[in-house]
């Protein structure tokens, strides 16, 4: 059985001992991305002077979407090639905007299994949504 790791040095690095990706045989599983940059600031996120924060939903999910994106050329391969997707939620009051953003990436018909949970927080007060997937290599 196939097994290689993926770390990749120009992204967020994991906040403990995992890879970005790990392959097993034809499947290649993505640890939760989130829309953390490399130097740990947040697409999605702005701080005012005042103090408030405003977090966008569209923003960080084309984001996380284009981290899975970046991993997944990583391992050589597309967005196509992911079949199953699993979304975390901090509110379902984001979940139509999440979805106008994760439609533009994904068609009905040949687009990932997916689902959405709501949870109660993810690793930052920052975070509005966090997704990991799980994508297949073409057959020889």
């Amino acid at each position: 059985m196939t097994q290689a790791f993926i770390l990749d040095t120009d992204r967020a690095q994991a906040l403990a001992h995992y890879p970005h990706a790990r392959r097993v045989g034809d499947l290649l599983f993505i640890s939760g991305v989130s829309s953390r940059r490399a130097d740990n600031t947040h697409v999605g996120v702005t701080h005012r002077p005042d103090g408030s924060v405003v977090k966008d939903i569209r923003l960080q999910t084309e984001a996380v979407i284009r981290n899975i994106e970046h991993i997944l050329h990583a391992a050589g391969l597309e967005l196509s090639h992911l079949v199953d997707i699993t979304t975390f939620l901090v509110s379902m009051s984001d979940f139509s905007g999440y979805n106008a953003v994760y439609n533009r990436f994904f068609e009905q018909e040949t687009g990932p299994t997916r689902t959405t949970v709501a949870v109660h927080q993810l690793p930052h007060e920052n975070l509005l949504i966090e997704m990991k997937a799980i994508a297949a290599f073409p057959s020889a």
